[in-house]
This record gives structure tokens, C-alpha cells and sequence, in this order.
């Protein structure tokens, strides 16, 4: 996935809201076989990582996540804006 930085430097002026609002606007109004399709495929390609790092770490991987986001605030938060900016421009590019 594609790194999305430069666009949240100022939100408000973006987006009018934070990549989070603005996912949620486009998921609430977009067609509801396009959400499905997209949620469907995000929810396969995490199952696909859960099951990765299952082998590399075992299976309390709850721990070792949270771990993580603790050591990594600001890559999380900057990654989490990302995906939501490329789940919404997937649904948008699809919507009708």
C-alpha cells in the first residue's frame, strides 16, 4: 500500500474532515455492493496476515500487535490514515 503522508499534513483543508470521517461518508453513500466487495477483500488480506504472523509469532498475536502499536504510534496512526484513504478511493473509483 501506498504511503499517504503528504495529504495529512493540514485535513481539514483536504478532506474537510480526517481520512477516518471521510471514509465513513463515502462507505455510508457509496453503492452497498461495492462496500461489500471492498470489505470483503480487506477482510481476506488481513485473515492472510493474521495467518502469516501466526507462523512467524505464534498464536498470541493480540499481544505482539499491541506491542507494536505501542513502540510505533506515529507509523500506526500515519499507515491507518493510508489505508483509509486507499479503501475509500477503491470504493470511489468503483461507485457509480
Amino acid at each position: 500500500m501506498s504511503n499517504y503522508a503528504a495529504l495529512f499534513e493540514d485535513e481539514d483543508d483536504i478532506f474537510g474532515g480526517s481520512p477516518r470521517s471521510k471514509f465513513m461518508d463515502v462507505v455510508f453513500n457509496a453503492n452497498n455492493d461495492v462496500v461489500r466487495m471492498e470489505l470483503e477483500k480487506f477482510v481476506e488480506k488481513v485473515a492472510a496476515m493474521e495467518l502469516m504472523l501466526e507462523e512467524q509469532i505464534g498464536e498470541d498475536i493480540d499481544t505482539a500487535v499491541s506491542r507494536y502499536k505501542s513502540a510505533h504510534l506515529d507509523e500506526v496512526d500515519t499507515k491507518t490514515k493510508s489505508i483509509f484513504v486507499e479503501l475509500m478511493g477503491a470504493v470511489l473509483s468503483q461507485s457509480e
